[in-house]
């Protein structure tokens, strides 16, 4: 179903960083978004409501990627590069828009976002990580489980900026080193050479 508060959200989640939580209320808001006062109210009732429908917005992002790419294909490592390159292309539609300094603010639907993605994104990878042990691309000595939460343990770390600060390095630079470190990782042998023919070919 259509959201008709999307081209807002979107709109809204440019104007969130470097907010603190003093600052996030909808009055300033609308200030700096040139909005009259009830646009706000009107589409999202409270600032909880507004960052309820973000999270909601960026995990539906993420979850329309492997929706779109889907792991079952030919090759598990074709399938996991795909999805990755996917989620580079569109990272600013699916990184948390809340900042650092307001998460503290609303932990609950915070906490709650990140459980759903966590457990979406750990159920994905698992799928992709088992596969790819079966076609022998994946080493079998390593546990899907512990795999799965290694590429999703990463993604959250890329995403804090006392680790990464996004001045000095980009996203797409980081997260392209993260998924080549990570896919040799898990490579048999087989799959290493699999991988290193398919890179020359793509540019990730």
């Amino acid at each position: 179903m259509h959201n008709p508060n999307l081209a807002l959200i979107e709109e809204v989640r440019k104007f969130l960083p470097g907010y603190t939580s003093d600052e996030f209320t909808f009055h300033n808001l609308a200030r700096d978004m040139n909005l009259a006062p009830d646009v706000l109210t009107d589409a999202f009732g409270t600032e909880s409501g507004l960052v309820e429908e973000i999270l909601n917005y960026e995990q539906q992002n993420l979850e329309n990627i492997f929706s779109d790419f889907d792991f079952s294909g030919s090759n598990s490592i074709d399938g996991l590069l795909r999805v990755s390159k996917e989620i580079s292309n569109k990272f600013v539609n699916i990184l948390p828009g809340i900042p650092f300094d307001l998460r503290t603010s609303f932990f609950d639907a915070r906490q709650k976002f990140v459980e759903k993605r966590v457990t979406f994104v750990n159920t994905k990878i698992k799928a992709n990580f088992q596969h790819g042990i079966q076609q022998g691309m994946y080493r079998p000595d390593l546990s899907p489980e512990l795999i799965s939460r290694i590429y999703i343990s990463r993604l959250i770390d890329l995403h804090n900026p006392d680790y990464f600060p996004n001045e000095t390095i980009s996203f797409t630079v980081l997260f392209d080193v993260m998924v080549d470190t990570f896919i040799r990782g898990i490579c048999t042998d087989e799959g290493k050479a699999y991988y290193e023919k398919k890179i020359k070919c793509l540019k990730f």
